[in-house]
């Protein structure tokens, strides 16, 4: 009887923890066999050129050109998931295109955005008045992860909530 019991429970925890996986694909949850980060990449390119890369993080802007799609980002450190930790300061800034067209309304500034893809170059743009080093990732797969919706606000009823402290019921008498 305990173990059927046991059994149970067990099917009921692996059902839930299920329905709190994300949506994101393989290529954005799982970690490449070689972490190069984004300030590696500044320094010099050379050795990690065609190795692939799992970052993340702010969008700063979508640029769409006649062939391509250059999305700028603010690198942050990501998750066990492949999730930008939004809270956390930036680490660099990278670029990442693709073939085609990307709306930079469905993609807009301040989004979380992970990509994963390959190293290809490294390019010097300005950032105000200071030449910035860009680190150029060729995407192959990319992620843009929901919005954190705020939980509803619970109003607890003292007459018809059963979780209601009963010393604190108000009594009525009619």
């Amino acid at each position: 009887m305990k173990r059927s019991i046991f059994i149970t429970l067990l099917l009921l925890a692996a059902v839930m923890l299920t329905g709190c996986s994300s949506n994101a694909p393989e290529l954005i949850k799982t970690t490449p066999s070689s972490e190069i980060s984004v300030t590696q990449a500044q320094r010099g390119i050379e050795p990690f050129i065609g190795q692939r890369v799992r970052w993340g993080g702010t969008i700063i802007t979508v640029e769409n050109f006649r062939d391509k799609t250059v999305i700028e980002l603010l690198s942050r450190p990501l998750s066990k998931g492949g999730e930008p930790i939004g809270d956390n300061p930036g680490i660099g800034r990278f670029l990442a295109t693709t073939a085609g067209f990307i709306d930079p309304t469905e993609y807009p500034l301040g989004r979380l955005l992970t990509i994963s893809g390959r190293l290809s170059k490294l390019i010097t743009r300005p950032v105000g008045q200071y030449p910035y080093r860009y680190p150029v990732v060729e995407i192959d797969t990319l992620y843009l992860w929901p919005i954190p919706q705020e939980p509803p606000l619970y109003y607890r009823d003292p007459l018809f909530d059963p979780w209601y402290p009963w010393h604190y019921r108000p009594y009525y008498y009619w």
